[in-house]
This record gives C-alpha cells, structure tokens and sequence, in this order.
C-alpha cells in the first residue's frame, strides 16, 4: 500500500482565504480521495470525510490478506497516537467542569511523585501539550524490558529536568507524558482508564466500537474477543505482517496502558463532534474546542494545543493529529472554519498520512495552492 506523491511534495503556499469546504456531490468526493490513495494486496484504508453537514466513507484494500478480508467502515484499527486526543478531551472535559486546571502540578494526582524531585514541577497542561520536558519514552541505560507501573514512577521520581528537557520551555513529543497524564486522571476520579473513557466520552457519543484493552491483573490486556475478530491485520512499511490482529504495543505494560482501538465509523462521529456539528452535544464539543486551542507555539506555522496541533498552510489553519506503529497509520483533521474534516486509517505502518490527509483538506476547500506543510510532531509511538 502507498500514498502517490505527487500532490504531497512540501511546499510553501501563497495566503489563501480560509472558505467553506465546497460544495461537491458525492462521486466529486470519492474521486478526490482516490486520486490520492493507491493500494496493492496487502493492506487498506478506511477513510471518513466530513463534509457539507454530511458523513461520507471511502474504504480500500485488504483488512488482512490471508483471509481476503476487506476493509469495512467498521474495521477496527490500532489507532496509536490519535488515542492522545481522546486523553486530551478528557482533560478539557474535566476542566471546563472545573474538576481540575492545567496549572495542576502532577503530582497533587499522582501521590508517588510528591517530594522535591524535578517532576513535581510539571503539571497537566504541560503533559497535554508535550511542553513538560519528559523525552518521547523513559531513557535508562540500566532498564530492561517494558515498564511496569513501579518502574514508571521510579523513573520519574530521580527524572532530572536539563537545560534541554526544562517544563514549560521547548516542544518535545512524549508518549511517556500522556501515559502520566492519562494516570493522573485516573487517580483523580479514582476509576480504570477504559470505565472513565466509556463513562465520560465514548458512551456519551454512541462510540460502541472504540475501546481500550480488556486489563488483566496486572498488565495492558487484550481486546476483547468480539473486538478483536474485527481486527485488521497490520503490516509493516514493506507489506510484512507485523504481529497479529489487535495486538497491543509500547513501552509500558500496566492496566489502561495499551492503544485505543476504533473504526473509521466510531472516528466519523468523534470527528463530528470535534466540528462542533452533534446539536445534543454542546458541553462535550466546548470541551473538545478548548482541547485543540493553541497553548504554546512552537514555530510561526505550528502551535501545540492539548493533544492537537494547529498548522497553518497560508491563511488556512489545519487542527490535525496523527498517528503511528510499525503496523498502522492513522490521522484525523480539521479545517475547522470550513465544519471540514477527514479521518484516515491505514494497517500499514510509516505511510505519510499527515501529507496526504492534509492535502484532501485543502483540495475540498478548492484550495489550489502547494502541498500542506509538514510542520507538527511526528505521532509514531515507537
């Protein structure tokens, strides 16, 4: 499976008027995405795009070559780090109810990290944006293996904050802070990860195909059964199967700690609501628009929300977040202005879907200008 490349050369682009997204029937639609999405036999996307106040979905290829499965719009793919932004919208959810405030240190949630150790100067918006100084994962020379809960937490207890690593002063994409902010929030309300996003978000939404690992004791889990046979296989960049369907991966093995798993249906009404466009969902969306305003800027093109990044390609601004394993590439974007989006999934890993799915975007608004810039953090969990 490839992207063409064609559209996606990076490029700057002459100001443009940001605009609705044009009007355009539904074959118009499907022709424009296809012109962008090539598959062979191993391998497939599923693809949603909002647009004029309508749901429409594009699906592609295999779900997994060995049974000749194709892709569904109720496939389920590993979603990687999309599934931070659904950890962001709990945190602006829990703000906007004023439960807690981005200025919180950590460690009023996380007991383990009180002291006098670097970490107790981090707080959750810092986590949320990827400002807090934590590399992408824990960094021990001496650590083998993946980190259960007790290892985590004595990693950041001795975690030292360097010149280059200073809260609250550079962009350093890490896995590792959403994993902490994800168990604080947990500790918080005082409920597993996988209750807390039913509970607060997914239920609420009528998602019923997202979910997060069943837990065991004392580890990330397993999906269930009747999630895991909708699976997709996942492939590696050359096509090579890589583990098995609804396998889990990652640096960290504890409860909650696996990937979001969902399908590009589920994804369409997440989008949905991130446009502000679910009339019976207003709390929730004014949650999800403060989740992707801009907190820190990290280049005149590129500010980091809370999970989000803004991304502006002339006048036009791209609220986008992606995401990667060796064995699938997800995205979901806005242009918010133009109630305009897409969400792409793909069980191939390393495909360049931030390009591709910005470059649609624009191509909906009749933007006729260069490729989208490549600005943003890169959403691979590995």
């Amino acid at each position: 499976m490839r992207c063409t490349t064609a559209a996606l050369m990076v490029a700057l682009v002459a100001p443009v008027m940001t605009s609705p997204a044009r009007a355009a029937n539904d074959a118009e639609v499907a022709k424009l995405v296809g012109r962008y999405i090539e598959v062979d036999t191993l391998g497939g996307v599923a693809v949603a795009v909002y647009i004029d106040r309508r749901t429409l979905f594009f699906n592609y290829g295999l779900a997994d070559s060995t049974r000749t499965q194709t892709v569904n719009s109720d496939s389920l793919f590993n979603l990687a780090s999309v599934g931070k932004a659904f950890i962001a919208t709990l945190l602006a959810q829990a703000v906007k109810h004023g439960e807690l405030a981005l200025d919180d240190p950590i460690s009023k949630y996380v007991k383990e990290l009180q002291g006098d150790g670097d970490i107790t100067k981090v707080t959750l918006g810092q986590l949320a944006s990827h400002t807090s100084g934590l590399p992408r994962v824990p960094q021990e020379p001496g650590h083998r293996g993946l980190y259960k809960l007790p290892d985590f937490l004595r990693y950041l207890s001795s975690w030292k904050a360097d010149k280059g690593h200073e809260p609250g002063k550079q962009d350093i994409y890490s896995n590792a802070g959403f994993v902490l902010l994800q168990l604080a929030l947990v500790k918080r309300f005082d409920k597993p990860a996988a209750q807390l996003m039913n509970e607060r978000l997914l239920t609420p939404l009528g998602m019923s195909s997202t979910t997060l690992p069943v837990p065991t004791a004392n580890a990330r889990g397993q999906l269930a059964p009747a999630f895991k046979s909708r699976a997709v296989q996942g492939y590696g960049p050359a096509g090579r199967p890589v583990g098995a369907p609804g396998d889990l991966q990652g640096a960290f093995d504890w409860p909650g700690t696996g990937q979001l798993y969902s399908s590009a249906r589920d994804m369409a009404v997440f989008l949905a609501a991130n446009l502000g466009a679910l009339p019976d969902q207003r709390p929730l969306q004014e949650a999800m628009a403060f989740a992707q305003h801009g907190v820190f800027t990290v280049s005149p093109r590129f500010t980091q929300g809370l999970a989000w990044q803004r991304v502006q390609n002339g006048n036009v601004t791209i609220v986008d977040k992606n995401g990667g394993l060796d064995n699938t590439s997800t995205y979901i974007g806005m242009i918010p202005q133009a109630r305009l989006g897409i969400v792409i999934l793909m069980n191939r890993g390393k495909q360049h879907v931030t390009k591709l799915g910005r470059q649609i975007l624009l191509d909906l608004t009749g933007h006729k200008g260069g490729a989208p810039s490549e600005e943003g953090n890169d959403g691979n969990d590995l």
